[in-house]
């Protein structure tokens, strides 16, 4: 290890600087600014794999829709907190053309990006019932949401969907859901970070269970449609993305603008909430908000109180951009499918090299090529084989962190450009050829 690509009294002078004890322990955010700071110093630059950020322009019919929208002053006006009527009605239509969802245009409510959205409902999930003061996680998932619960002060339980895959799901949500302190179950699909995604019958499970127990559904479909190995971009026609919705009324969805569309900037999501969901009134949400009913409470309470609204522009690029692909004017799948090619070339050079998929199947079938995919070494931990790869300039996240249960790293594909591909197989073969297996 001693002509490694990145100098190993740098990478150790920055975590010390830094004060990150544990780099395993590191949020992405850490991991960024660690990765920054060796890069300021270090002539060579960084395979950057530790955070789901685009790396694809905006959606062009976004941008451009903005633009009129600025240049007709709505800039200097506040919008509906329930969102703008074309970006209801489109989000509307969408969820009927590539779910095959029907969902009122009331219950379609655009949020300051999807974590804005799944803050607000878990703060009024959390109120539903005071028996039920418990989330449920299923694992890995996306850290940042446990980071809001924590900001919240509210409880969460989690495990890691590795071994319950199938039937084994029912026992599994049986054995925590009978306790009855569950208010709501999340989960996101197409899996950040392992890429897994639920079939149809694990969905109708999860669907099933959440009616039986009357609990909510939150799914997060940060990456719509982003499972390459069936088209899911044909408005009105199967494949349909799949979805919990089909096998419950106790849902709400968080579809986002950032991964699909590139359009991560603007910071707008839907929360998309089931007509049933949405008009339910609960005696507890009257004595905690002096609000009745769920979708009333989530719009004229929380969001209200948070942000009075999203960004009155950033809804006409939303509103544009559905539009465009529900009448068949854009294929937003097409417009992504270059991560799953880059996923599949990425992961070749992993496994020549001797690393292994984590996460590698749904059932029989192997996963996507996709946003994500999971890395371990044998014999090393995930922590250690994070501070060891930042050595040979790659970063990544450990899996630790995404409330898993396996040892080894989380890699994004976004940022890792073709240009880079050369580099990356090099650093690869040098950590084999350092770290040789038995």
């Amino acid at each position: 290890m001693k002509n490694t690509p990145i100098s190993r009294e740098l990478v150790d002078q920055c975590l010390s600087r830094l004060r990150i004890d544990e780099v395993g322990d590191a949020t992405i955010r850490e991991i960024v600014g660690l990765v920054n700071a060796i890069e300021e110093e270090s002539p060579e630059k960084f395979i950057r794999m530790e955070m789901g950020v685009p790396g694809l322009p905006p959606a062009k019919v976004g941008v451009e829709a903005e633009i009129e929208a600025l240049k007709s002053g709505v800039a200097s006006k506040y919008p509906m907190i329930d969102g703008i009527k074309p970006l209801k009605e489109e989000a509307s239509r969408f969820v009927k053309l590539f779910m095959n969802v029907d969902v009122q245009p009331q219950g379609c409510v655009p949020s300051v990006g999807s974590m804005q959205g799944t803050y607000s409902a878990f703060m009024v999930a959390s109120q539903l019932d005071p028996k039920k003061d418990t989330v449920l996680f299923i694992d890995p998932g996306f850290p940042v949401q446990k980071q809001q619960m924590m900001v919240m002060g509210y409880r969460y339980e989690n495990f890691d969907v590795f071994n319950y895959r199938g039937a084994k799901l029912r026992e599994k949500l049986e054995s925590i859901l009978s306790k009855g302190n569950i208010n709501s179950i999340v989960y996101s699909n197409p899996n950040n970070p392992s890429w897994i995604c639920f079939t149809e019958a694990e969905l109708q499970i999860i669907g099933e269970l959440a009616t039986k127990y009357d609990i909510i559904v939150m799914e997060d479909l940060a990456y719509f449609a982003m499972d390459f190995r069936q088209n899911l971009y044909t408005p009105g026609e199967p494949p349909y993305q799949p979805t919990v919705a089909r096998y419950t009324d106790n849902y709400v969805l968080f579809i986002s603008s950032s991964k699909i569309f590139s359009y991560a900037g603007q910071r707008i999501g839907i929360m998309v909430i089931s007509d049933a969901l949405y008009n339910r009134d609960y005696e507890n949400l009257k004595t905690r908000f002096h609000s009745n009913s769920f979708g009333n409470t989530i719009v004229q309470r929380v969001l209200y109180a948070i942000s009075s609204g999203t960004s009155h522009s950033a809804q006409f690029a939303l509103a544009a951009m559905l539009k465009a692909a529900n009448e068949g004017r854009f294929n937003f799948v097409d417009e992504v499918k270059e991560y799953g090619a880059k996923a599949k070339i990425m992961k070749d050079f992993f496994v020549k090299n001797g690393f292994e998929i984590v996460y590698e199947k749904d059932g029989d079938e192997p996963i996507a090529d996709g946003f994500y995919f999971t890395i371990s070494y044998p014999g090393m931990t995930g922590g250690e084989l994070l501070h060891n790869l930042l050595y040979y300039g790659i970063s990544a996240i450990t899996l630790k962190n995404t409330g898993s249960d396996m040892e080894g790293l989380r890699a994004c594909v976004s940022h890792v450009g073709r240009s880079q591909f050369d580099a990356l197989e090099k650093r690869l073969m040098q950590f084999n050829r350092d770290f040789p297996l038995n």
